[in-house]
């Protein structure tokens, strides 16, 4: 009976299931090559946190966090800000003692070299485009609402006549060509698509090229771009800057105040990433 009852024993500790205290907790992250993937991938490390990063997208983290907050549910995303998140649901960055995830950052306008040579009027508009966070975020959130991010734009646009005029100055575009890249999060795609309209108003064809943030990188450092105006500087893009930043030209800052780090419910009952592995059944 003793030997039967530990035959089962062994059977079932062979069944390669886990028990839940045994089982990594879960980050929800974004694109893996995107730069805050890379900078939780160091998190882990340093903290030597006991966590799988999940690859997503920033939509598919979107959804996931909504789903979690909806339900009253424990769960950590690679966040950023601004975004319309923050707008939506009571969230809390994770205190980061060590500074993987850097301070405050700046969303910088970048070209390519000869780019202010080619069509100063343009390189121009770019040095001028800044805005708040507040300001993006009211974009972002009308996207998240329903609306196209073009009608989003215009409608911020038509709302704000003396920014529009600050931004376009004197340029005059006679319908030449500005090729924009830009990477698919949230706060890219509203500034991206203000920027095409001030563009378009001013005069410029404009076309618009969505790709990852490394190959964005190659692709303005090559020329195969004109502009960006997604580079998250200094840590966020940090290492595509090492590999491409001495043919790029940092035309301008369209934002200040920017953050990346991991983002929780409020809550959620801890405050800091290194307290993670004392919680992380609760983010299984």
């Amino acid at each position: 009976m003793i030997v039967l009852l530990t035959g089962f024993i062994l059977f079932a500790g062979c069944t390669g299931e886990k028990s839940e205290s045994t089982q990594k907790g879960k980050i929800i992250g974004i694109e893996p090559g995107a730069g805050i993937m890379q900078k939780t991938e160091d998190a882990i490390r340093d903290y030597d946190l006991d966590y799988n990063l999940v690859s997503s997208s920033s939509a598919g983290m979107a959804s996931e966090l909504t789903k979690a907050v909806n339900s009253g549910k424990w769960i950590v995303v690679t966040g950023w800000s601004p975004h319309w998140k923050f707008a939506r649901f009571d969230l809390k960055y994770l205190d980061d003692p060590k500074g993987v995830y850097g301070g405050d950052e700046d969303i910088c306008a970048l070209t390519r070299v000869g780019f202010e040579e080619d069509n100063p009027g343009a390189y121009g508009i770019l040095t001028r485009f800044n805005w708040s966070p507040e300001e993006m975020a009211s974009v972002m959130l009308a996207i998240e609402e329903g609306k196209e991010p073009e009608v989003a734009a215009e409608d911020y646009l038509n709302a704000h006549p003396e920014q529009l005029s600050a931004w376009t100055g004197s340029a005059s575009g006679d319908g030449s060509l500005v090729t924009i890249g830009y990477v698919l999060w949230d706060s890219e795609i509203a500034s991206t698509n203000v920027l095409k309209l001030v563009f378009e108003r001013a005069g410029y064809t404009v076309k618009l090229v969505a790709v990852d943030a490394g190959p964005l990188y190659q692709a303005v450092s090559k020329g195969d771009v004109d502009c960006t105006i997604s580079a998250w500087l200094p840590v966020t893009h940090s290492t595509y800057m090492e590999k491409y930043g001495d043919d790029l030209v940092i035309a301008g800052t369209i934002l200040s105040g920017a953050k990346i780090g991991l983002v929780v419910p409020d809550y959620v009952t801890i405050s800091s990433i290194d307290e993670l592995n004392s919680v992380k059944e609760k983010f299984q």
